[in-house]
């Protein structure tokens, strides 16, 4: 989960990238970067931390040129070090620098063919340096003085070929243009946009429509699995379908929690698809409880509360805000160690006591993880006075490690792998747990004016859609992801620890 940004401008980009990445900042909190090329020349800042706090004035002078790329990121599998920041470059050819928001799932293969095969370095454990070395190699093999479209577009083609797993990227050669593309199966979310200046046309592809929005672009569409979009450095726009059987199947949990509920994607507004979260999930009470006891509904700041206002409304039970949380404080399920989970926790939120008071409550998440979380929460709520303390899930039960971008823990670490509704409800101690059904959050977040037949929701019934992911690869994951393994490898480049065997 990491936000990306292009701009082909008529002016100095900076300011517009660094806002686009504010804007995306909740797609990736460990690390920031912008570069620009202005005049053959690349200008790079980038390192852990805020957007705010990796770029100061003095680093936004220096950040000159109408067109640049840019990226917030948090870690998946890869080390949280100021050398996983991206964008990555690669001098040859051209000069190109990328930036990547998803995840390689035969990343091994691909670094040991970079290395024995196409005679390229890579430096850091990143599935995205090696994707950006790929690109190259597969554009270089076009053996021009000068690219075209059509070169840049062969070697998406052959990026395709190459790779598999989830991607949206977006890649500026210095001195031509910027392209972005999306993995055949339109895993990860991009989309491109325009606006008009007195200058002329600026183009711009990002994550998420929201920031388009904010910096007054008006959105051309998402693209397409396997499409790609080639924006010149004199503002033409080219795009191509890239893939040989593409077939769009995104990520769900996108609906669920990773995206602003003001963007759209793949033509389905989030807002309108967590509004529909909670009439299924009310109907669902209804159905398993139609006595039910329940007092007040209370979500869980902020993902939830699309999801939870709409379930009190079609409950008819009052929705209030029972939680106040400090804004500093980041994602928990991302944090790598329970001990700083569980301390973030109390950290984050802090209960209003006169709404829990005596009262039968039922508390609303987008989803459970870990359990780390909702556990202390539901514990909050008893120590301000609730009667009872129910719990609700917008999503169904997390029961499966993700593959494609999305840094949640190995299989054992997640509460519902191997449990039953009723062994997590006791675990994280509800009176009473519902989740949503799959079936049900399909329907709401396919079942909009734009149909989506099919999703990505491996981590719900564990079907990866690649097609590639065994026992095997999960166990592999398992070792990078789980929280010991975390604190050993800080230091330590997979890929490069590959060359060396």
């Amino acid at each position: 989960m990491c936000g990306i940004v292009g701009i082909v401008g008529k002016s100095n980009v900076n300011q517009a990238l660094y806002d686009a990445l504010t804007v995306l900042q909740h797609r990736g909190q460990d690390a920031a970067g912008i570069v620009t090329s202005h005049d053959g020349r690349l200008f790079l800042r980038k390192d852990n931390g805020l957007v705010r706090d990796v770029f100061q004035q003095r680093h936004m002078q220096r950040l000159v040129g109408h067109m640049g790329i840019g990226h917030v990121r948090y870690p998946t599998a890869g080390s949280s070090t100021s050398a996983e920041a991206q964008p990555f470059y690669v001098n040859s050819p051209y000069g190109i620098t990328l930036a990547h928001n998803g995840n390689l799932t035969n990343v091994e293969q691909l670094a040991k063919e970079i290395y024995e095969s196409d005679l390229r370095h890579v430096n850091t454990s990143s599935d995205s340096e090696v994707l950006l070395n790929v690109f190259a190699h597969e554009l270089a093999q076009r053996g021009k003085l000068q690219p075209t479209e059509e070169d840049v577009f062969a070697a998406v083609t052959d990026v395709h070929n190459r790779c598999v797993g989830g991607y949206a990227v977006v890649a500026m050669i210095t001195g031509y243009g910027i392209v972005g593309f999306r993995d055949p199966h339109g895993i990860r979310p991009i989309v491109f946009g325009q606006r008009h200046t007195d200058e002329g046309v600026e183009y711009m592809i990002a994550s998420e429509s929201v920031s388009l929005d904010v910096l007054g672009f008006t959105l051309i569409r998402d693209l397409a699995p396997g499409e790609a979009v080639y924006i010149t450095e004199e503002g033409k726009l080219h795009t191509r379908q890239c893939a040989t059987n593409p077939s769009l199947t995104p990520c769900i949990f996108e609906h669920v929690y990773l995206a602003r509920p003001d963007s759209i994607i793949d033509g389905v507004s989030v807002y309108k698809a967590r509004l529909r979260m909670g009439e299924k999930l009310a109907e669902k009470i209804l159905r398993e409880r139609p006595e039910h006891d329940i007092d007040v509904v209370i979500p869980i700041p902020d993902t939830s509360r699309t999801a939870a206002l709409e379930l009190a409304n079609h409950l008819g039970v009052k929705f209030r805000e029972g939680f106040v949380k400090n804004r500093y404080i980041g994602r928990t399920f991302i944090m790598p160690g329970q001990a700083a989970r569980k301390k973030s926790v109390r950290q984050k939120l802090n209960a209003i006591e006169l709404e829990f008071r005596g009262k039968n409550v039922m508390l609303v998440d987008d989803s459970i993880v870990r359990g780390t979380t909702c556990k202390q929460i539901i514990q909050m709520a008893r120590e301000a006075g609730a009667k009872n303390v129910y719990f609700c899930s917008a999503a169904p039960a997390v029961r499966y490690p993700n593959v494609y971008g999305i840094d949640m823990p190995s299989a054992h670490e997640l509460i519902a792998h191997n449990r039953s509704t009723q062994d997590v409800a006791e675990l994280i101690g509800a009176d009473w747990l519902i989740y949503q059904d799959l079936p049900d959050l399909i329907e709401a977040v396919g079942g909009g004016k734009i149909k989506i037949d099919k999703f990505d929701c491996a981590v719900f019934d564990g079907q990866y859609v690649t097609g590639d992911v065994d026992e095997a690869y999960l166990n592999k994951i398992e070792q990078a992801r789980n929280d010991a393994s975390k604190v050993k490898t800080q230091a330590v480049s997979a890929i490069i620890d590959l060359y060396n065997n």
